[in-house]
């Protein structure tokens, strides 16, 4: 008959060793087991990549601690023959089971893309191409091909009126296309039916507005005054009097270090010379916020005809309704410069 002292022992030991082996099955699953340098960090998995170059790409970068506890789970869980491409975020207090769950069932964490005030389109393909798994050559390319842009209303020079800009939440597998139509979604739903026919109601389509926008940004960073230079530029669109707008000028140019407009730049033979051709420009200049394009919607209504930046270089502008009266602000403007020696 076994003793009450053998018991005591067996249970004794039984439950250090259970205590033990759950400790460990913890560690296995829960406990952190990567290291990290910042908040978190990216593990991205291409597709066609199997388990054994994710695992490569681990220990190249000397993410996982504990590697033996990282591939045993791995195994039993199957992730080796179950791995889904896709991006997924490590932090400081994620566990194997955590990572190896959201590999095996493809729950890859979103990429947040911000869409702001971009000149050109190669600095959209230099944004989205360090972000997104295909580069700015192969994006510049699909922005330039009328084929692509006309799929979604546009051409090659007004695509960038189909950003709107916002922070969006992609996925790193997306393709370009669905992209594209994440874009047009976004556009869709900034252009409702209100902003639409108030686009309408000023002999303008939303691409014309979008444009206009654009303009209006590069003249002035300051809200109180945008609507109002918006108002100038309409009283000249809707008469067929040239815009004359000097960031036509200097986009044309692409030299945006141009601080001073004079004769010899706008000289440039260009469809976005704006001193030469009537009307808008083929396209926007950049992409512009998102209240600029409302402040075109809702411009200020006046007999406005010209604008010059004020002499004391606040960023405002003097504004007149005849050419003299114009010449007077302009001479002002210009005798400002010549103090500052600003060519």
């Amino acid at each position: 008959m076994v003793s009450n002292k053998k018991i005591k022992i067996f249970i004794l030991v039984f439950s250090l060793v259970t205590a033990m082996f759950s400790y460990y099955v913890w560690q296995i699953f829960k406990t952190p087991n990567f290291n990290m340098k910042g908040d978190s960090y990216a593990i991205l998995i291409p597709k066609g990549a199997d388990f054994k170059q994710v695992l490569d790409s681990l220990d190249k970068h000397d993410v996982v601690r504990d590697k033996l506890s990282f591939r045993f789970l791995a195994k039993v869980l199957g992730v080796a023959e179950k791995v889904k491409p896709g991006r997924y975020l490590v932090g400081p207090e994620t566990g194997n089971w955590e990572l190896l769950r959201k590999m095996r069932n493809g729950r890859q964490d979103a990429l947040r893309i911000t869409i702001n005030n971009f000149r050109l389109k190669e600095d959209i393909a230099g944004k989205l191409g360090k972000q997104l798994p295909y580069d700015s050559t192969y994006i510049k390319k699909m922005l330039d091909s009328s084929a692509i842009t006309e799929q979604y209303g546009y051409s090659p020079e007004t695509i960038a009126c189909l950003f709107i800009p916002d922070t969006y939440e992609v996925f790193w597998t997306s393709s370009f296309d669905n992209f594209m139509k994440k874009m047009e979604k976004a556009n869709k739903r900034f252009w409702n039916q209100k902003r639409v026919n108030q686009a309408s109601a000023l002999g303008m389509t939303p691409i014309q507005a979008g444009i206009l926008a654009s303009i209006v940004y590069g003249e002035s960073k300051e809200s109180a005054e945008q609507a109002r230079i918006a108002g100038v530029y309409w009283n000249r669109f809707r008469t067929g009097m040239p815009l004359q707008a000097d960031p036509t000028i200097v986009f044309a140019w692409k030299d945006f270090t141009i601080k001073r407009v004079t004769g010899k730049y706008t000289a440039i033979n260009s469809p976005y010379n704006t001193y030469r051709n009537v009307g808008l420009p083929p396209g926007p200049i950049s992409i512009p916020p998102v209240d600029v394009i409302d402040k075109v919607l809702n411009l200020e209504k006046h007999e406005y005809l010209y604008f010059c930046a004020k002499e004391d270089f606040s960023g405002f502008h003097n504004f007149a309704k005849t050419y003299p009266e114009h010449m007077q602000n302009a001479a002002k403007y210009q005798a400002a410069l010549d103090a500052r020696k600003i060519k």
